[in-house]
Parts: C-alpha cells; sequence; structure tokens
C-alpha cells in the first residue's frame, strides 16, 4: 500500500531538498491562472462553492446529531450551509476507534495519503478561495493564494518534517558488542513509530486552513487521528478540507473517523470541553493570547503547541529609499485590514527625524510619507477592494472607533468604496509619544496603526523588543542604513524570539512568510509557544518504541 508514496515521491523529495537549501520552492502555483490550474477552473470552482450555499454539508458516515451553521459572509449575505454536529464524547469515541489501523499503517502509507490529500487540495483551490473570501473577508487573489496554494505549502512542509523525523530511526537493525575473545553478543532490534493519540486543531477566524494545515498535516502524518474544531465563523475551509481526507482515506482502505470535523455555534461552543478531555493528546490552537493561555491550563498531559497574538514593530532609523520605504510599509498596513498575526502595528520614529535619499525627514514627514503611501495606494476603489478585503469580526471594525481618541490622527479610517454590503476599514494611523505606552503597547487587532517618538532608533529597538518580550511578537522590521546598527538591531530582536526584516522596499513585506524558507514564529516569546514548521513542530507527536531478541544463530 505504498502506491501513492511512490506517485508524490518526486514532491516529497523537492520538499525535503528545498527545506535543507531553504530557497524558494513550490509545488503549488500561486497564480490563479486558467492557464495552470485550467481554463473553467475559475467558473468551476465558483459554482462548487455556490452549490453549497444553503444546504445540508454531507459528510457520509460521520458522527452526527444534528446540524449547525451560521456562517455570514463578511461581503453581506448569510451562506445558510448545515454543517453535522457531534457530541464531544461521540466525536472522541469515533476518534479511538479509528485509531488502532492508523496507528498500525506503515509511515510512509500515511505520508503517501497525506501528499494525495495535499494534491486534491491544490485542485479545489478555486473553490477554497469562494469559502475562504466568504467566511474570512480576505479578498478573492489573497483567499486564493493564502488559503491555498499557500496553505498547502505549510501542510507539505509539516509532511515532508514528518517524514523526516520518523524515518531517523531504522526499521530494524543488528546490534553486535565483541566480548573480548569470546563470542560477540548479537542482538535484533526493531523499531516502531508509536502515534501520541487523538489530536486537536482548533481553527481560527481569519486563516482557517493557513493556520490550521501544519498542524493537520504534521499529527496526520505522524499517525494520530484529528479531530478538526473550525471557528463557527469560518466552517467551510476546514469543511472542505476534511470532507477531502475522510474520501481519499476511505479509497486507501481507511476509517473515515481517522479526521473528524468538530462543528459548534456561537454561545455553545465545544472547544473547551475537547481540549480539556483526557483523550486528546495533542492540541494546535490559533488565536488570543487570553485563550490561548486557558488552553495551555486546562490541557491536562496533551501537548499544546500555539500561535497567538502579539504587538509586530517597525522601526525606521534611516532608509536610502524613502518612497520604496513608504509604498512597502503602506501595502503591509492596509493588506486584509490589517488582520494577519504578522500584520505590523507600532512604527518607531525618532523624534527628530531621520535621513533619506530625499534629504532630512522630520518625524511629521515621515507619517506623512507613510500616510500619502497609503492613500496612493488605495485610491482607486477596485484596488482598495482587492487589498484591504473586508474586516472578518464586527468587533474589530467597532476597536477603531475607540481606539481613535488615543492619539493624534495622521490618517483616519474611511469605508473602501464600492464594498457597500460589506464590513470594510483603511487603515487608520495615530501619532503617540514613547510615554503613551498604555495606548500602543498592546495589541489593536486590525487597520490600526501607532507611529511612536523616539529619541533614535536605537530606542526604538529597544521598546519593540522589549513589548515583543512582554505581549509577544511574530514579526518585526527595520529601516536602517549603518551595517553595526543592523546587525545590533538583528541581535537584539533573536534574543527577544522575533523574526526580523531589513530594509523592505519591493515586492517583499513584513507580513509574508515563506514555508521551507521562513519559520513561522519563532516560540520565544509569549506570541506562540511553537514554530511552523521545525522539527520540533512535529518530532514530539509520536514516540520511538523497540523490541529486541538475541539474534538467531
Amino acid at each position: 500500500m505504498t502506491g501513492l508514496f511512490e506517485r508524490h515521491r518526486p514532491t516529497l523529495d523537492a520538499a525535503l531538498e528545498a527545506a535543507a537549501k531553504r530557497d524558494f520552492w513550490s509545488p503549488y502555483p500561486e497564480v490563479p491562472s486558467g492557464k495552470i490550474y485550467g481554463e473553467t477552473a475559475r467558473d468551476d470552482g465558483l459554482a462548487a462553492y455556490e452549490a453549497r450555499l444553503g444546504k445540508t454539508f454531507d459528510l457520509p458516515d460521520h458522527p452526527s446529531e444534528r446540524t449547525v451553521g451560521a456562517e455570514v459572509s463578511p461581503y453581506g449575505p448569510a451562506l445558510g450551509i448545515a454543517y453535522p454536529a457531534a457530541s464531544v464524547d461521540m466525536l472522541v469515541s469515533a476518534s479511538r476507534a479509528a485509531a488502532p489501523q492508523w496507528a498500525a499503517a506503515e509511515p510512509q502509507v500515511r505520508v503517501g495519503i497525506c501528499l494525495e490529500i495535499l494534491a486534491r487540495l491544490n485542485a479545489r483551490s478555486f473553490e477554497m478561495a469562494n469559502a475562504v473570501m466568504h467566511t474570512t473577508g480576505q479578498a478573492f487573489a489573497m483567499a486564493f493564494q493564502a488559503g491555498g496554494p499557500h496553505a498547502q505549502d505549510r501542510g507539505l512542509e509539516a509532511v515532508a518534517y514528518a517524514h523526516a523525523e520518523m524515518t531517523r530511526t531504522p526499521r530494524q537493525a543488528t546490534w553486535t558488542k565483541q566480548q573480548g575473545k569470546g563470542a560477540p553478543i548479537v542482538m535484533e532490534k526493531h523499531w516502531r513509530i508509536v502515534p501520541r493519540g487523538v489530536a486537536l486543531v482548533i481553527g481560527c477566524n481569519t486563516f482557517p486552513t493557513w493556520n490550521s494545515y501544519p498542524g493537520l498535516f504534521a499529527s496526520l502524518a505522524t499517525g494520530n487521528t484529528v479531530i478538526v474544531k473550525p471557528h463557527p465563523a469560518a466552517i467551510l475551509p476546514l469543511a472542505i478540507t476534511v470532507e477531502i481526507i475522510r474520501q481519499v482515506l476511505v479509497e486507501e482502505g481507511f476509517a473515515a473517523d481517522i479526521v473528524l470535523l468538530a462543528t459548534d455555534e456561537p454561545g455553545s461552543e465545544i472547544t473547551k470541553d475537547l481540549v480539556r478531555h483526557p483523550a486528546i493528546a495533542i492540541v494546535d490552537y490559533t488565536g488570543s493570547n487570553s485563550f490561548g493561555s486557558w488552553v495551555r491550563e486546562n490541557a491536562g498531559n496533551a501537548d499544546v503547541y500555539t500561535e497567538e497574538a502579539g504587538v509586530n514593530s517597525i522601526v525606521i532609523g534611516a532608509t536610502d529609499d524613502f518612497a520604496g520605504m513608504c509604498g512597502n510599509i503602506a501595502f503591509s498596513l492596509s493588506l486584509y485590514s490589517g488582520q494577519m498575526c504578522t500584520a505590523p502595528q507600532d512604527i518607531f520614529v525618532p523624534r527628530g527625524g531621520i535621513a533619506t535619499n530625499e534629504g532630512h525627514k522630520s518625524f511629521d514627514e515621515v507619517a506623512a510619507g507613510i500616510a500619502a503611501a497609503v492613500d496612493g495606494l488605495l485610491a482607486d476603489p477596485a484596488r482598495a477592494a482587492g487589498v484591504c478585503g473586508a474586516i472578518a469580526n464586527p468587533a474589530t471594525l467597532a476597536r477603531i472607533a475607540t481606539v481613535r481618541p488615543l492619539g493624534r490622527i495622521v490618517r483616519d479610517s474611511a469605508p473602501v468604496e464600492g464594498l457597500d454590503d460589506a464590513r470594510t476599514a483603511t487603515p487608520l494611523i495615530l501619532a503617540v509619544d514613547a510615554s503613551d505606552g498604555e495606548a500602543y503597547g498592546q495589541e489593536r487587532f486590525g487597520p490600526i496603526t501607532f507611529v511612536v517618538t523616539v529619541d533614535d532608533a536605537a530606542e526604538g529597538v529597544d521598546r519593540a523588543a522589549e513589548l515583543a518580550e512582554r505581549k509577544g511578537a511574530i514579526t518585526a522590521a527595520l529601516y536602517a542604513t549603518d551595517e553595526a546598527q543592523i546587525l545590533a538591531a538583528a541581535d537584539r530582536f533573536a534574543t527577544a524570539g522575533v523574526n526580523l526584516s531589513v530594509n523592505l522596499t519591493g515586492g517583499i513585506y513584513v507580513n509574508q512568510s515563506a514555508a521551507f524558507s521562513d519559520f513561522h514564529v519563532t516560540g520565544a516569546n509569549p506570541a506562540g509557544n511553537a514554530s511552523l514548521t521545525d522539527a520540533a513542530f512535529v518530532a514530539n507527536r509520536f514516540r520511538v518504541a523497540m523490541w529486541r531478541r538475541p539474534a538467531a544463530a
């Protein structure tokens, strides 16, 4: 039963090579082109999405006691999809019943099945893009990339690392120990991979696939059964994922319940009961710090992998491309209306201004330059809609009004023109002083930015790094022309457990993370306790057990 493994072996080998070289590589094209995915792929994907609206989502033989579903697109309409829902005990019992068969499967078989699942997910990327768009508010192009190929990249990365770790130890070996001049001791030894048990993946509202696939595929490849718990506002992308996984499992002779969908609705969430269940051995969680803390405190003996919130910062010391810097920052602030865990919030600028290729720029001129770049980027309504998308959660939109009084308005937020039925907001930029820590010193999720006056860039680096150590941060950026200053900042941010980007002015942005090259989150500050994806993310999802006996003469 290694046919799928052999079929997809070239992809696996290329993934392992890319992870070793850390260069760009992807088997899943990120461009939503009919020349790549088929001339009718866009229309077929939309039709497949629309065919699900207002109906019951069918998962054959999935445990179910009732149906739930209350998804409403941030662009306006309700999806009207009803999903099978079951009690925690029913889900856990079904998962445990399916576990022995999956645990007994050869690692190559499991890896081959995971690779086939990812290939099928890639073929359904246009359908997934519509599902992600209308549950998260991402614009279509971003929903296609982040919800489709980029998420698939992260899933493949986890499978590749899992394969590497599971095959690090041979299946069997002969052990020989010489005993002086006498006959040696010869032992026959065998090792096997033993999964931890039932894994729980807790999805988030904003990036349901990108954030869930690493844990989902890491656990699945290493032999654990998986319960996928979507955010109640973004069920469809993960329901499609579970549907495809279950189809492949059944085709390959395995129980569909190796992967289950745990649905609920606002006000009747089952997440806490799942986390506390003694059968749960692994928890992957993406979301707020407050609930992340609760998960870690209440998960019992389960291993917990989290990506949580943080305060991401940019420090501007000097630049030799002022326009390029402002344009790059503007895009980072505007992309998906700041609803990315990697989006910058605080921009530290010396109160005396900075040196640039356009001459000296005062603090106000730097802030105004960034605001003007945002205005220019979003001047065309169609482009603004494609960059900003819609606001996933009404609370994010409400937050903008509450923070307006916290600083001097450099650029006010406004709805995106042309998206009248959607929740939308362009970036709000406020100027504050470094002493106003209550304003900028905590995460303000959404299109909210503080330009903070500091004495110099060194103080900005220290404040940004200290915030990361205290509140967490996933990304940091620096603009500087002095090499010693750059290296000192790299040291300081590394100590704070933050990945640093320096002098970005082109088509790469601080809030982007590349699979097979960039480690997403370090696990070294309160923004998360794990990294996507390193060996530590997969290696503890299984154990290695041995049996041995004297070798036959």
